[in-house]
């Protein structure tokens, strides 16, 4: 039994559902804010926006979350390190916290996830600072299956969603593991995404991307890898109690984009 639920945790925590659905959820509408359209385009393409400073000297990240399912303060100071850790932001890192209203759903197509973005999302690109929303949200992703659930996907170049009821059905139980190192593992996995990995707006440095599973990396213990072949490698990183990180070519993928 915990193997079965260590394997799809780790199916979960890695898979990635954005790439595939870029072109039907660009957007040019602005809503009346002339920034609008900077924040709605293919995920990775503003990797070296995000990454460098030399058009954008802060970030804000905006988190949301429906009451009941804010993410841990662990999850995320690990997040504002992973961003701290990888990104050139002179004039810092700004989080901006807001609770918005249940739904009723139980389960959420990416099409109304992207609605409540564009219903509750306040912080656009300016002209010094780059905006990133993060949706935490009360149901579960309408691709899940058999074969395991979704927990995060990351959709336009500054957006991405955590299926935060899901991972809490999956963590902190007997036989679970932590749930702010789960959240951790998947934000950190999401916002890889938007920094371009791999191959998405990070040129390759070397090849590593996985062909079987594109846009992800093909190393077994990098962040960016999309699943493992069984639970040996995720019970070691529980066991740990670490969230996985980037590995040397991922970050050298980073680091010729701008980034750290």
């Amino acid at each position: 039994m915990k193997n079965i639920f260590l394997k799809v945790v780790l199916i979960c925590g890695i898979l990635f559902s954005c790439s595939s659905e870029n072109d039907i959820l660009l957007d040019n509408g602005n809503n009346g804010n002339t920034n609008v359209s900077t924040n709605r385009q293919a995920t990775g393409s503003s990797a070296n926006d995000l990454l460098s400073a030399d058009s954008f000297k802060k970030m804000i990240i905006e988190i949301a979350y429906i009451d009941g399912f804010k993410p841990s303060e662990t999850a995320k100071n690990n997040f504002k390190n992973f961003i701290n850790n990888r990104t050139f932001k002179p004039e810092g890192v700004e989080f901006i916290e807001k609770q918005i209203p249940s739904t009723g759903k139980t389960v959420y197509t990416l099409n109304e996830v992207v609605a409540i973005e564009k219903e509750f999302r306040t912080q656009y690109n300016t002209s010094s600072k780059i905006a990133v929303w993060v949706l935490f949200i009360n149901g579960k992703s309408s691709k899940d299956d058999n074969q395991g659930s979704i927990l995060g996907s990351a959709y336009w170049n500054t957006s991405f969603v955590i299926y935060e009821e899901t991972i809490h059905g999956l963590s902190d139980s007997a036989f679970e593991p932590e749930r702010s190192l789960l959240e951790s593992s998947v934000i950190n996995h999401e916002f890889g995404h938007i920094l371009g990995l791999t191959n998405l707006g990070s040129n390759l440095q070397s090849d590593h991307e996985d062909a079987a599973h594109p846009k992800h990396c093909i190393e077994e213990d990098c962040l960016m890898y999309w699943a493992a072949e069984n639970s040996k490698g995720i019970t070691n990183m529980i066991s740990r109690g670490q969230v996985p990180t980037l590995d040397a070519q991922c970050l050298a993928d980073l680091k010729a984009n701008g980034g750290k």
